[in-house]
């Protein structure tokens, strides 16, 4: 489907007229770029677990992903504040909560063929198109289908990849110039091919890349022998092996193809970070790498990210909201993300920051990093880290995290989250009996829920103490899901 052009007359033009005259408003207070702003690329992988890199499980078989990590900035606790793709994307865009902006739940493209994110929103993108960067996106968008929410409206000058969710992983149908094209080969390939055209074609100007990879998205395979030859024979670790009816031979099958997508995935970047050599553009170029939420491969007996399935020869009964087979959830593993900055000559090599970070920190830091302030007069949830980038010790930086999900779809649900280094209370308003409670200090993985049996009274008082942080986190944003239960 052709796009529709930026400067196109259409029935959304008085939304376009405020953009513009808030855009040039704003660009005017701003005064344009300062100081030599680098190039970025930022690399936004698909459902890719903190686990699945190879500086944090060697079993991922990541050379020039852990490349970032070494040499740069190596994220210890970064996380998305929903573990499912679309409303994911949309914080990260906006720097608001999916509630705010009303995408909670990944979109349909059948049951919401007209939603999507609204133009009343800003991006970052657009502000740093308005201030000197040729900006593009090379991949998946998933923050509505239309033209009408086409990514060229949002802020990118260039798009080429896919405006749904999930597609194919060979031989895919993806958009090019404004037309839906069949292109032939590996969806990875493709798109890490089209990343290297956008460098080469750009490389006299300061350029912004998002290069949002489908990998390793579902399905997985196939992938090419290369990325293959790895784990064609591998045993792999599972982190739960023993927990009641997982199948196991399933989990590993599974786990081996997951791998191999990531290292689809790991080739294309080193050949990326191969012409930003060739083209002498290393030293003026920053790579954010990371991932639009977590994943799960037999962790706590599922598989998938929050709308999680039971990966089990037995699954357990249905229940009024919850199907057969489904195991919605804000585990750790599904909101904890791979994440790293690459920046030669402006990061120590291997700096390790244990700091919490979330998606909704992305906007703010890509414009400090592009010398650019924070927008008048828009709400920004999210707070800069380039402090921490540059090893400022910041005593007062709060690693507190407020994480929501209300599935619509496969389940539903309105999951509420709130995190502390050492608690973490997770709260479903539409039901109750799935609350949980676990202390992450000494239960990192969340095997035991602290709410399911009888409670101490140091139980009860944290739970009453983390529901209150919640429920004012929610009403913060405008969360009105709450019927403030305090049990």
């Amino acid at each position: 489907m052709k796009a529709i052009p930026r400067s196109s007359i259409t029935v959304f033009f008085p939304v376009w007229i405020c953009r513009g005259i808030a855009l040039g408003v704003l660009c005017l207070l701003i005064g344009g770029l300062r100081g030599e702003a680098p190039n970025i690329i930022f690399i936004l992988t698909d459902d890719q677990a903190e686990w699945a890199v190879g500086v944090n499980h060697p079993q991922a078989r990541t050379p020039h992903m852990d490349r970032l990590f070494r040499e740069g900035a190596h994220f210890e606790n970064s996380f998305t504040v929903t573990p499912v793709c679309s409303p994911s994307r949309a914080s990260l865009m906006t720097s608001r909560y999916g509630s705010e902006v009303g995408i909670t739940d990944w979109i349909h493209p059948k049951r919401e063929p007209t939603l999507g994110l609204s133009l009343h929103h800003l991006t970052f993108p657009e502000l740093l198109k308005a201030n000197g960067y040729f900006t593009g996106l090379v991949g998946k968008w998933h923050l509505g289908r239309t033209d009408y929410y086409h990514p060229t409206r949002m802020g990118f000058d260039y798009f080429m990849g896919h405006r749904d969710g999930g597609w194919a992983s060979v031989d895919p149908v993806m958009e090019k110039e404004g037309r839906s094209e069949q292109f032939t080969g590996l969806t990875a390939d493709i798109l890490g091919r089209y990343a290297l055209e956008f460098v080469r074609d750009h490389q006299d100007e300061r350029f912004f890349l998002a290069w949002h990879t489908r990998a390793p998205h579902t399905r997985w395979l196939p992938v090419s022998d290369e990325d293959w030859a790895p784990f064609e024979t591998m045993d792999p670790e599972l982190p739960h092996p023993s927990y009641p009816k997982l199948d196991v031979p399933r989990a590993k099958r599974m786990m081996r193809e997951y791998l191999a997508s990531v290292r689809s995935v790991d080739r294309n970047l080193g050949s990326m970070l191969k012409l930003l050599d060739e083209l002498e553009l290393t030293e003026r170029t920053v790579i954010m790498f990371t991932s639009d939420h977590g994943y799960n491969m037999a962790h706590n007996g599922i598989w998938h990210k929050g709308n999680g399935h039971w990966l089990l020869t037995q699954a357990p009964a249905a229940e009024q909201n919850i199907p057969r087979g489904q195991r919605p959830n804000l585990y750790d593993t599904s909101i904890r993300v791979p994440t790293a900055v690459w920046w030669p000559g402006e990061i120590k090599k291997g700096f390790r920051i244990s700091e919490t970070i979330n998606n909704l920190d992305w906007y703010p830091t890509i414009l400090e990093i592009a010398g650019l302030p924070n927008p008048r007069n828009v709400i920004i949830r999210g707070r800069s880290f380039l402090p921490l980038l540059k090893g400022q010790r910041l005593p007062d930086w709060n690693n507190h995290l407020f994480a929501e999900y209300s599935t619509k779809h496969q389940s539903q649900t309105h999951m509420r989250m709130f995190r502390t280094p050492e608690w973490k209370l997770v709260r479903d308003f539409l039901n109750p009996h799935r609350d949980e409670l676990y202390h992450l200090k000494e239960d990192p993985l969340e095997t035991t829920n602290l709410l399911e049996g009888p409670r101490s009274s140091a139980i009860q008082a944290t739970l009453g103490h983390l529901h209150l942080q919640l429920v004012e986190a929610m009403r913060r944003v405008g969360d009105r899901v709450s019927d403030d239960r305090g049990r």
